[in-house]
């Protein structure tokens, strides 16, 4: 999984991110002095190819824009899923992944949409993003559609036990390297359950013949004007703090969504 420009390798020392927002200094005119997205590593400086830029319209601020990479995963999730208006679609984990498919979600018309998480705190972002909130011990059955966001076995097992018959589980998770336990007997089985993989690397098949990831990273960006959003970027960290701030960011516990680097 190694990010574009990227330099090195993990752990460290490794030159990584992809969600860099910028103001252009020299180029295209047409370009110059406007603030632009691309998937590079953090650094105060960059030249990039102008095809790597999606510019930022003047309906989303600079800060939200970062969360661009994150709408386009969102967006592809959907696509693969085939959500449609009225369905009843089950979010499993309350990340920044899952908040956005969320939101996405309940902007479908009669959609019933509700995220599961296992951390009580979700549920005020949750009702702000307009999506109903329920612990895992309450998650609705007969779901329509589960996408899996948790990154974990217990998550999975909890969207398995969401879907009705015969219906579909996108699973966005990234687990890395590890192996993860799947409950794939009993009610996978017996409700002739669909797993879908979804990974934002692909335009979803469904779009692929007619949307390029240019088209697709314009959409998610112009899917970014929407105040509420902000509640997504839980705390910013000046480039100079960041030797200092990172390690708890990348702990375990940490209990934020998004943390920003403001240079």
């Amino acid at each position: 999984m190694r990010a574009p420009f990227q330099e090195g390798a993990f752990p460290f020392p490794v030159k990584y991110g992809y969600c860099a927002v910028g103001r252009v200094e020299a180029g295209p005119p047409d370009l110059r002095g406007r603030p632009v997205f691309c998937l590079h590593p953090h650094q105060q400086r960059f030249v990039a190819p102008r095809a790597c830029l999606v510019p930022v319209p003047d309906t989303v601020p600079p800060r939200r824009a970062v969360l661009a990479a994150n709408m386009e995963t969102a967006l592809n999730a959907h696509w693969d899923a085939g959500s449609g208006p009225a369905d009843r679609i089950v979010i499993v984990g309350g990340g920044v992944i899952g908040l956005l498919t969320g939101w996405l979600a309940a902007r479908l018309p009669g959609a019933e949409v509700t995220l599961v998480d296992v951390e009580p705190s979700r549920r005020a972002v949750a009702e702000a993003l307009g999506l109903r909130f329920a612990l895992p011990a309450a998650a609705p059955r007969d779901a329509d559609i589960v996408f899996h966001a948790s990154a974990s076995a217990a998550g999975f097992a909890t969207a398995i036990g969401c879907a009705g018959n015969e219906a579909r589980i996108v699973e966005l998770s990234w687990y890395g390297e590890g192996t993860v336990p799947a409950p794939l007997g009993g009610a996978f089985h017996a409700r002739r359950l669909q797993l879908v993989s979804s990974q934002v690397a692909a335009v979803a098949p469904s779009r692929r013949a007619r949307w390029s990831h240019g088209r697709r990273a314009r959409a998610a960006m112009e899917l970014l004007a929407d105040d509420r959003l902000d509640a997504l970027i839980t705390q910013e960290i000046p480039f100079s703090e960041a030797p200092a701030q990172i390690p708890a960011v990348l702990a375990p516990g940490w209990s934020g969504l998004t943390a920003v680097l403001r240079y």
